[in-house]
């Protein structure tokens, strides 16, 4: 918990840093604290270009942080939260130091130079290694190590977003995958910490002023619903169309990596001069449009050049993240969205700036596939209860949308292009590689549906297992039963009513022969026995037993 602290103010001094370096690079490339808020105005530096010095500023901008980061950090290249989760997924929560500074400072070079990229990703990618660090110093397990980890990833978002609990359920939903106590409390300390950092230092508001949210009219929920959906697909063709123009970039170039950013940023200063409210990370824009400042085909218009602009910021070599950009793409969603309803149900539509916020969460959510982050984020954003409901009506939509297009989200779908598997065995690990068939040992004989209580704990107390398949009259396969859930039974069994096993048959998630062992293990580790049956891939019928012991047997044997 102390280190918890530590690392929390750490990552919220991290945090002013950045942030003063954004501004300070800004204002140096472009004359302007946030260019987005006065698009296509001159550079007072160089007022004899005009607008077009931002077809140079990307260049220059390359030219320092391509070497920088080429030189120090590879790592520090993209978005950054795909390779914290790898870290803690794989690498035991490693993190070189090295890469705070260098994303600080490629980062805000990027953002400063016109990158159409957020600052969550490497504020993220900084806290993680400040706790990484941190972690090696004290040499701490690894499951503290990763624990570490979290904690600045969460204390960066904090301290980015002047959102503690986004902070907290951030690190949890996407860095650890996982829910407990202890981590929870960890996260919460650094969480907290660095927000009171971050408010000392900004004050305590948000990154956005957003407007008044109230639902007017049932008939609105409907709307909501639809909008989830829509974001569903919007958020997945963000993910896919970022990394196919990062494909289209490595295809096209042929140079060395460290000039990539500086020739790439010819292309992106083109787009900024077509549509300036691109330069930086454009809170202002979005700001704009959840007030209801602009028309539906502007709208519209700004929700491709933000895919196209922050796609090829990424694609040549830049350094920033996509949670903002998803949160951009999905207000100018939402606005046009809300305005296209609003001719369509004047009388029952409500506020245009009511479906911009559900858009940016709906559309972060169905390209990260992180629900809860996206509902607390928004609720944090506007202190207002109101909006929860058609929030949750809407991310959810767009998760379960999302999950169904797409088996990846935008920061796995990163690493599975190299061939990594966050749910894999991590490369040289002795198990994982192998198929369940190859280890898992000969189906127990099952017990029949019919079969009383009484007779089922005499057959599982002579079995081993604590747990027995249950196949019906006709043997076709229901479920699992175990001992613990007969015991419990028979305990509150009235005499004149035996109850048959079949009743207490749950089935657990399945686990076929062909299935890499790594990923039944996370079934048998969730599994309320102490094994669970394998099942043949086509027909779905038992055909062996897959246990800790087996598992433990097979480690031995590669050993």
């Amino acid at each position: 918990m102390a280190l918890a602290v530590v690392v929390g103010a750490g990552a919220g001094a991290g945090s002013i840093v950045f942030r003063w370096c954004i501004r300070t690079f800004t204002r140096l490339f472009s004359g302007h604290s946030d260019y987005a808020a006065s698009p296509g105005a001159a550079d007072p530096h160089v007022p004899w270009l005009g607008p077009y010095f931002v077809l140079l500023a990307p260049v220059v901008g390359g030219l320092l942080y391509g070497p920088l980061v080429n030189r120090f950090a590879k790592e520090a290249r993209g978005h950054g939260v795909p390779e914290v989760m790898l870290a803690v997924a794989q690498r035991g929560g490693r993190i070189s130091p090295k890469v705070a500074v260098v994303k600080t400072l490629a980062s805000a070079l990027c953002i400063g130079s016109g990158g159409s990229v957020g600052r969550e990703g490497p504020i993220v990618q900084i806290g993680s290694a400040l706790g990484a660090t941190l972690g090696r110093v004290t040499k701490v397990p690894e499951g503290r190590m990763k624990l570490l980890v979290a904690c600045g990833a969460a204390a960066g978002i904090a301290a980015t977003f002047n959102a503690p609990l986004a902070g907290v359920f951030f690190a949890m939903e996407l860095i650890l995958g996982t829910f407990s106590a202890e981590a929870f409390g960890a996260t919460v300390l650094a969480s907290v910490t660095a927000s009171v950092i971050g408010r000392a230092a900004f004050g305590d508001v948000a990154f956005l002023r957003l407007p008044g949210f109230q639902v007017d009219h049932l008939t609105q929920y409907g709307l909501f619903a639809a909008l989830g959906v829509a974001a569903a697909v919007v958020g997945v063709g963000f993910s896919r169309f970022l990394y196919l123009v990062e494909d289209a970039c490595d295809w096209l170039w042929r140079g060395p990596e460290w000039l990539r950013p500086a020739v790439g940023g010819l292309a992106l200063g083109l787009v900024l001069l077509l549509l300036p409210q691109m330069y930086g990370v454009g809170y202002p824009v979005l700001q704009k449009a959840t007030e209801g400042g602009y028309a539906i085909g502007f709208l519209l218009l700004l929700l491709v050049g933000k895919m196209l602009a922050t796609s090829l910021t990424i694609g040549i070599g830049g350094s920033g993240g996509v949670f903002a950009p998803s949160l951009f793409i999905g207000a100018m969603l939402g606005s046009a969205y809300g305005i296209a309803v609003h001719h369509l149900l004047p009388a029952s539509a409500g506020a245009v700036g009511a479906y911009a916020l559900v858009g940016m969460g709906a559309v972060f959510a169905g390209a990260a596939r992180a629900p809860i982050t996206a509902v607390v984020i928004l609720f944090e954003l506007t202190g207002e209860y109101s909006i929860i409901l058609p929030l949750m009506l809407a991310i959810v939509l767009a998760t379960a949308v999302s999950r169904l297009l797409s088996h990846d989200t935008v920061y796995t779908l990163k690493l599975r292009r190299r061939g990594i598997d966050l749910e894999g065995p991590a490369p040289g690990a002795r198990i994982g590689a192998q198929q369940v068939g190859a280890v898992m040992e000969p189906l127990p004989s099952p017990l029949s549906a019919s079969t009383t209580l009484a007779d089922s704990a005499d057959l599982l107390s002579l079995s081993g297992h604590g747990a027995l398949p249950v196949v019906d009259a006709d043997g076709a396969y229901v479920g699992v039963v175990t001992a613990q859930a007969v015991a419990e039974a028979l305990a509150e069994q009235p005499d004149s009513a035996p109850t048959r096993v079949g009743r207490l048959a749950e089935a657990p998630l399945p686990v076929t022969a062909d299935q890499p062992l790594a990923q039944a293990l996370h079934t048998l580790l969730s599994a309320a026995a102490t094994g669970v049956p394998v099942l043949d891939a086509q027909q779905g019928k038992p055909v062996g037993w897959l246990s800790h012991q087996s598992v433990l047997r097979a480690v031995h044997t590669t050993a």
